[in-house]
């Protein structure tokens, strides 16, 4: 008899890709302005072996003052995830919603630190609604797929 207690362990949460852009240092720095800032958020879901997903959560923020980018910070924050015994039409709220909420504040905290390193006020991220990005997901999916082709 095999044992089908559903499992969900992280095994490891890191940065896998980490990037920041100053293009207009040091000007930047002469002139203070209250700059527009735009936060950008994807996810992906990797399965790199049975039972394994890799979720990652990527976030860029942009700030820019009239027509200037100041900074760009982008940060890939991943984690494996062991999970097993879920049934299939679990998975994507799991995988959508319950994974990145365990990534987000670690993103937060990538995304602050490094806009900081790079000379700027920290940039604290609101906390995300990931259930109603996941909703509004579905959503879409929907629509696409219930849309007649041209």
């Amino acid at each position: 008899m095999t044992d089908q207690t559903p499992v969900f362990t992280i095994e490891k949460i890191y940065v896998k890709d980490l990037s920041v852009e100053v293009p207009g240092a040091p000007a930047v720095f002469l002139k203070p302005e209250t700059p527009k800032v735009e936060v950008q958020i994807a996810q992906a879901v990797q399965i790199p072996q049975e039972g394994l997903y890799e979720v990652t959560l990527t976030i860029t923020v942009t700030a820019s003052a009239e027509e200037r980018t100041l900074f760009l910070a982008e940060a890939a924050q991943a984690a494996l995830f062991q999970i097993r015994n879920i049934a299939q039409s679990d998975m994507g709220p799991v995988l959508g919603i319950l994974c990145p909420n365990v990534l987000f504040p670690y993103a937060r905290e990538t995304i602050s630190d490094v806009i900081t390193r790079a000379g700027f006020p920290p940039v604290l991220l609101a906390p995300m609604n990931f259930e109603a990005l996941y909703q509004q997901r579905l959503a879409e999916e929907q629509a696409a797929a219930a849309k007649p082709p041209h």
